[in-house]
């Protein structure tokens, strides 16, 4: 069984700058018995590429040339099943050109709603050129099922997961430190995380707080005036502004707190998955897939708020011996439910099922035609009509 995996427009796979989706990707990959037939599509200019034997198309091509150009790639590579992560309109493009194999749509965020009747047939359309589609969690693929009933029975859910290894350290062995690490944007809670800290800070000289903030520059204009209270203390509040997952990494497996205070339904939750991996003590809003990343090993905060993030950051400042044993359970808990080797053995069994009802229809059709094949032919007779003007023919 051949397989291709096929990465957004733009994604290099470059060990030096990964993004999430590339991060899972990876993950996936690494302990897949279906690895050694497994290729890797992605855009060439990856000066040390993450993994190895990439097929790559050339960088910096148009939409339209570039889709191209990948539909070669998959051809020339002949798979059986073919899985484009997270972009939509462009995937479903691709599959239609690429009949007889198996098309999975892999999306790592939600699947906006249809607004009215022309966007409902515009996304069925791009849905149904899928065979499956994978969310990263179970709330996504529901949220998904509510909004599209029609496709309900093609979505089906595979967490995302984390290279524990790469990330762990001892629970016991600990900073001060207070983390946050997400986009620097509204609905990832940030303002009243931001003021919870001035309180919390006050309260609590001898703690920090580093906040590790994702596509910065796009959100600059918003976030600035959030982070300037936080000024007044100095060198207590790291702010890394686009920040690096190496720097995301080694802060985090320093800090005693971290925090994912988001507004909305998040698909899974990447960054609670490596605060619990890296051994820090989770409060989180529970929203979306969030609750899946923790189970039952976060604090969480329902209306995530100033005053009940306060609380809740208090609780645990106060409370050390609690604040471990939910650092160690909540890494146990990834370990268990959310290691590669585990999430990427329900994706190959996933792929190798597709795959079988492909062929199953193909290889009954066959059968049939050769059980037709092999009936004796009837003899055949002319039959003389009392009226010569007409001729018929039967079968014996």
């Amino acid at each position: 069984m051949r397989v291709a995996v096929v990465m957004p427009r733009g994604s290099q796979m470059s060990r030096a700058k990964p993004n999430s989706m590339e991060t899972v990707a990876g993950a996936l990959l690494a302990p897949s018995r279906l690895k050694p037939h497994t290729h890797v599509i992605c855009d060439a200019g990856a000066s040390d590429p993450a993994l190895p034997d990439l097929v790559a198309v050339p960088e910096g091509l148009g939409k339209s040339r570039r889709a191209d150009a990948v539909a070669r790639t998959i051809e020339s590579l002949n798979p059986d099943y073919v899985e484009y992560h997270q972009q939509l309109e462009s995937s479903a493009a691709l599959a239609r050109r690429l009949p007889g194999r198996v098309h999975v749509l892999y999306r790592h965020t939600r699947i906006k709603p249809a607004r009215g009747l022309v966007d409902r047939m515009r996304y069925g359309a791009r849905l149904a050129a899928f065979d499956r589609l994978v969310f990263v969690s179970e709330a996504a693929r529901a949220e998904f099922a509510a909004d599209y009933p029609r496709f309900a029975d093609r979505a089906s859910a595979i967490c995302n997961p984390i290279d524990v290894e790469g990330w762990t350290a001892d629970p016991t062995d600990r900073d001060n430190l207070i983390v946050f690490s997400g986009r620097a944007m509204a609905e990832k809670g940030l303002e009243p995380l931001c003021q919870a800290l001035e309180v919390v800070l006050d309260r609590f000289p001898d703690w920090q707080a580093a906040l590790m903030l994702g596509d910065f520059d796009r959100h600059a204009d918003w976030a600035e005036p959030r982070l300037k209270p936080l000024e007044r203390f100095g060198d207590r509040v790291a702010i890394h502004k686009s920040a690096s997952l190496a720097q995301v990494k080694a802060k985090t497996r320093r800090a005693a707190i971290a925090v994912t205070p988001s507004f909305v339904a998040e698909a899974l939750g990447l960054s609670a998955l490596e605060a619990h991996a890296a051994g820090a003590a989770l409060i989180s809003s529970g929203r979306g897939g969030l609750r899946e990343a923790s189970g039952p090993h976060a604090v969480y905060v329902e209306n995530p708020q100033a005053p009940a993030l306060i609380e809740a950051i208090t609780g645990l400042i106060l409370d050390p011996v609690r604040r471990v044993d939910m650092a160690r359970a909540g890494q146990a808990f990834v370990m268990a439910n959310h290691s590669p080797a585990v999430r990427a053995a329900q994706l190959d069994a996933l792929r190798e099922r597709l795959v079988a009802q492909r062929v199953a229809p193909t290889a009954r059709s066959s059968s049939l035609i050769q059980r037709i094949a092999a009936l004796p032919a009837p003899r055949l007779r002319w039959a003389w009509p009392a009226s010569r003007s007409q001729e018929t023919l039967t079968g014996a």
